[in-house]
């Protein structure tokens, strides 16, 4: 970046040409960008998070039960995650394919079993 110039400046103000404030701008977001990447890499490597394969997140958009996909993402079958969360396997089917929208403990109970937050699995 060239060196700012301002083309006035007071006690209290400062005015810059709208290319040198766009440049400013520019690299604010870029730091921004670098301190979050930052911050996503530690959290990665301290297990806090996980990366997503790229087909589970296209299921997501493609507004795909997220229940399903965590617990396919996860290699459970549906009794196993059934089991898991402490309920009937037909109301696990029901809440998957959309007939039912899972109680408040149902869900809470899915996230603890799938280990994400409950709020992975609403959509």
């Amino acid at each position: 970046m060239n060196a700012i110039r301002p083309i006035a400046v007071t006690d209290n103000t400062v005015t810059l040409s709208r290319a040198d404030w766009d440049a400013l701008q520019e690299q604010l977001e870029d730091l921004h960008d670098r301190a979050t990447l930052r911050r996503v890499e530690a959290d990665l490597a301290a297990g806090r998070t996980e990366e997503l394969p790229i087909e589970m997140v296209d299921r997501l958009l493609a507004g795909e039960s997220p229940v399903r996909v965590w617990r396919d993402h996860r290699g459970l079958s549906q009794r196993a995650l059934a089991e898991q969360a402490g309920m009937g396997p037909g109301y696990l089917a029901d809440i998957e394919a959309g007939r039912k929208p899972g109680s408040a403990d149902a869900l809470k109970r899915l996230a603890a079993a799938l280990s994400v937050d409950m709020g992975d699995l609403v959509r």
